[in-house]
């Protein structure tokens, strides 16, 4: 009877723990929104896009880029929602997640390379940290208050070319060390040039 007890008592143990193990894990996968790098940003914003849930899309979203997009939804006569659709990156497009690289943070600005499988490229993401944490900056770029964590590896990759070939080299005007501005495929919003635009590679006004 005693060796009956005691099993009934492990089993109940194995079946507590399990149940604890389960419960444990579920707050992680409801945390949409507070990533802790820029890297899971980037992967929770994939699933918000590949799931078609709005609402975490803009979770994914800083203040900036989510009041960027209203203004654009009702300058073009769209839902923020449509707007939204894709995150403002065409590296979602991708059937399954795309390669990532590159992950660069300074103070709360982050950047990250995911590949654009359609175009052939790195795409140079930016993020900004907030209070739960770090969301697409898309918006603070064209605010202009989006400061760069750094070179990306594509931009050093083709200046070290340049440096090999100076016949090739391009001029200092289609750099710049804080954005590609190019390289930003706002794919459901037409936008006017930036103000990165006017700043020359060492991210300086143009003279």
């Amino acid at each position: 009877m005693k060796f009956e007890i005691s099993h009934k008592i492990i089993a109940l143990g194995f079946v507590i723990t399990f149940a604890f193990l389960v419960f444990s894990c579920q707050p992680q996968q409801q945390q949409i929104g507070n990533a802790q790098t820029p890297t899971e940003a980037y992967k929770m914003l994939y699933a918000a896009v590949k799931s078609k849930n709005p609402e975490n899309i803009k979770k994914m979203m800083s203040k900036d880029s989510l009041i960027f997009a209203d203004g654009a939804a009702k300058q073009q006569n769209k839902s923020i929602e449509s707007v939204l659709e894709n995150g403002f990156y065409a590296s979602t497009f991708s059937a399954t997640l795309p390669k990532m690289r590159d992950e660069r943070v300074k103070d709360n600005f982050g950047a990250l390379e995911v590949w654009n499988e359609k175009e052939r490229l790195w795409e140079d993401v930016a993020f900004i940290k907030e209070e739960d944490g770090w969301k697409i900056a898309v918006g603070d770029i064209f605010k202009g208050t989006y400061q760069s964590p750094g070179k990306s590896q594509s931009i050093i990759e083709k200046e070290n070319a340049n440096a090999m070939n100076p016949n090739n080299a391009m001029s200092r005007s289609n750099v710049n060390t804080n954005v590609d501005m190019n390289k930003i495929p706002v794919t459901n919003v037409n936008v006017p040039k930036p103000p990165l635009a006017n700043k020359d590679a060492t991210g300086e006004k143009k003279k």
